[in-house]
């Protein structure tokens, strides 16, 4: 399918053909007949991609506190790689458009194929041929809604959701500062509530325009304020709408001024937010700021996973604003037609962003992409695109990849490209066009947006770098294909994912498991493990993570989906304190701090105590609290007279039973990934797996039973008897 990118390097905008998005079981997959061009908010994502990179450090400076910080931890080369990686990265443009349903997923309800809808979100509304959209972003067409009306939707809901926050009255007067796109729909809101409108702006032709649904159009100028109070007979105006897009601060002044006492200013658009106390204060005015359209914007529970707010409490969410502005275009209450002052075809979208880019010299508003219709017997694009089309080398190991998130595109695909034994072959994500970019720039034979497409390719072997919640499923899909995994951890998030990883891989022959536990291969562990490979009596080991903040919404802390730092990024201490003492956890116990915020499963300030099968004893203190400033990681072990401390993976101290002292310090901090992925691939050319499967099913399964240990206040063991039940694993896992 074709679709609209921009460059974040360079700012250019093409059409590009990229593979279909894959369904969920809370989308819809939808055929855009047109999307809308948000001048205002797309013409500043592009304006931004075309400045130098001195310029884009300028303008986001917290991105650049980032990048500062990933260079003291990663180093100058490693960073590097990765805002290169990021900036080569193709980033969608457009958030609202309109179509007809191809498929739906087996969890939404009121919409089935063939359906006329409109759609909404930034990633998921794009300008594309096909769309994949959360189900909560997606409403019916009523029947005599025209498509290109249709697309105008989100931006009619960020209007309304506005209008909606300044509470109009009949009878009452408002202002709307700025009448782009979101102003002219706004005034349009406003009178249909029977209320008295003023539209200003500074370009004549947008004021004048306004005047057509009934509003008084001013133009801004010094007089602008008593215009106001002369057209309110000196009172002021009972609330401002600001839709305007400036970094000044006028706007916000001008609403101060001109507002009666108590009465109501809602920011839609991006201005200076400097308040002046003194208007303000004095007429006691309500200040609000409007978030986009609507109640369950930003919450990932409603927008990914559709789970929608109680009507009853919740009267208007984004999905009801959307249906509530689609009523009004179908009551004849909306006039979108004359709003519409461009038509450009999908291909000819290059002229469309050459207009708002300034260009061209003639004045626009909205903008339309139109996409042409196809019958049902057309409406299964292909999902797999060929990049450098190549046969498989028979001398190399062929990998393939399932997602190309920032650790993939940082510490996995770098270090294999580099490689000459390997062929990359395919890539597969979510999205479809996040794998176009990636393997275009990393050299991969083909991308695809399903699994399917590389589990039925000639790849040797598939590396799974998807989210959490994927691994199990996609670990077992590849193995009962015949394919060597590499896996990033965790391998599995349940004992019953566990289980039936467990078993499959008993059943299939040929094949190697591996899990990312880079840990164990940096060369600091190795110095380590070397250090006390003729000491023969039981070791104490000590680890601290100072992993740092993340906020309570992210993904990694949703039970069904990252299923908690502890089991995503415990695991690799877990495996850490195994590697460093060559033995296996047999018992493990879990005390965490009491926080009436956290779960047992999304606890992350925790100590972890475990008993190795030898004898050793293994401490893990991971905490989310501790200042930035302090190192990530510190290492200690003990015994035979013997200590050895790893310093954040950047100094190495080994402390001899004759007193002597040996320090090493590494010219950046070197995790072991590069050393794991050479030691993978020799071992698949070998025939040998590089890390045995026990030892892998013992460090998941420890990981898993610390949380357990949490729920229980008391040491769990981790035995393998867990696993071995099959009269409790369903059939179709074996």
């Amino acid at each position: 399918m074709k679709q609209v990118l921009q460059n974040n390097k360079s700012g250019s905008v093409s059409v590009e053909e990229v593979p279909v998005p894959s369904l969920r079981d809370n989308w819809v997959l939808v055929r855009n007949r047109c999307s809308v061009i948000s001048a205002g908010t797309e013409k500043t994502k592009i304006d931004f991609g075309k400045k130098g990179l001195l310029a884009k450090a300028r303008s986001r400076p917290d991105l650049v506190k980032q990048v500062l910080a990933k260079i003291k931890t990663d180093g100058l080369g490693k960073t590097l790689a990765t805002v290169n990686t990021r900036l080569a990265s193709p980033a969608p443009l457009g958030y609202s458009s309109a179509g007809e349903v191809v498929a739906v997923g087996g969890l939404v309800e009121g919409i089935l194929p063939g359906d006329r809808v409109a759609c909404g979100g930034a990633g998921y509304a794009n300008h594309a041929e096909l769309v994949a959209v959360p189900k909560n972003l997606v409403v019916r067409m009523p029947e005599c809604v025209l498509f290109e009306d249709a697309a105008f939707t989100t931006l009619g809901s960020i209007a309304l959701q506005g209008v909606r926050l300044v509470a109009p009255d009949l009878g009452e007067t408002f202002l709307v500062i700025g009448l782009g796109l979101l102003g002219q729909i706004a005034v349009q809101l406003l009178r249909s509530c029977g209320c008295n409108v003023i539209g200003m702006d500074l370009n004549q032709s947008l004021v004048e325009r306004v005047e057509c649904y009934g509003a008084k159009g001013i133009p801004v100028s010094d007089d602008t304020a008593h215009a106001c109070m002369d057209l309110t007979s000196g009172h002021g105006v009972d609330g401002v709408l600001i839709c305007a897009g400036t970094l000044s601060n006028d706007p916000i002044e001008l609403s101060g001024e001109v507002t009666r006492e108590k009465g109501r200013v809602v920011v839609v658009g991006a201005v200076g937010m400097n308040v002046p106390r003194e208007p303000y204060f004095k007429k006691e005015i309500s200040l609000c700021i409007s978030r986009s359209y609507g109640p369950g914007r930003y919450d990932p529970a409603y927008e990914e996973k559709g789970s929608d707010y109680p009507f009853g409490y919740v009267r208007f969410t984004e999905q009801r604003n959307m249906q509530s502005f689609l009523a009004l275009i179908a009551d004849g209450k909306m006039d979108i037609q004359s709003l519409i002052t461009h038509r450009f075809s999908l291909e000819e979208a290059a002229k469309a962003y050459k207009l708002i880019e300034g260009k061209k010299t003639e004045s626009y508003l909205g903008i339309v992409l139109q996409y042409a219709a196809k019958s049902p017997e057309t409406s299964v694009a292909v999902k797999r695109i060929e990049v450098t089309p190549r046969p498989v080398d028979s001398g190399k190991v062929a990998v393939s990849f399932l997602g190309a998130g920032n650790y993939a595109t940082a510490s996995l695909l770098p270090p294999l490209k580099g490689m000459d034994a390997v062929d990359l072959r395919g890539l597969a994500t979510f999205s479809g066009r996040t794998a176009k970019g990636v393997a275009q720039q990393f050299g991969f034979a083909f991308c695809a947006s399903e699994i399917e497409e590389v589990l039925s390719d000639d790849t040797v072997a598939v590396m799974i770098a998807t989210r959490h919640n994927t691994h199990a499923d996609f670990v077992m899909r590849a193995l009962e294909a015949g394919k060597h995994v590499y896996v990033e951890k965790p391998l599995a998030l349940s004992v019953d994912e566990l289980a039936k990883i467990y078993h499959l891989f008993r059943h299939v022959e040929g094949v190697q498991l591996m899990t990312g536990y880079n840990r164990r291969f940096a060369p600091m562990t190795c110095q380590v493990r070397n250090f006390f490979s003729s000491v023969n009596i039981p070791l104490v080991v000590n680890i601290r993570i100072n992993a740092g903040f993340i906020p309570p919404d992210h993904w990694i802390h949703d039970p069904e989906v990252g299923g908690g730092r502890m089991i995503g990024e415990g695991c690799h201490f877990v495996d850490l304190a195994c590697a460093l003492t060559g033995e296996l956890p047999k018992s493990v116990y879990s005390i965490c701090t009491a926080r009436g915020d956290k779960s047992p499963t999304t606890q992350d300030n925790l100590c972890v105590s475990m008993v190795l099968d030898h004898g050793s004893i293994a401490n893990i203190t991971y905490t989310a609290e501790g200042s930035k400033a302090m190192q990530k990681e510190y290492v200690e072990v003990f015994g035979g007279g013997r200590s050895a401390i790893i310093h954040d993976w950047k100094e190495l101290s080994l402390f001899g039973g004759d007193g002597k002292v040996s320090k090493h310090k590494a010219s950046s901090q070197d995790k072991g990934q590069r050393n794991m992925l050479s030691a993978w691939i020799d071992g698949l050319r070998q025939g040998k797996s590089c890390l045995e499967y026990e030892s892998q099913m013992r460090v998941a399964l420890a990981s898993i039973m610390a949380v357990e240990s949490l729920t229980l206040g008391l040491p769990v063991s981790v035995t393998m008897n867990v696993l071995e039940d099959e009269s409790e694993i369903p059939t179709s896992a074996v």
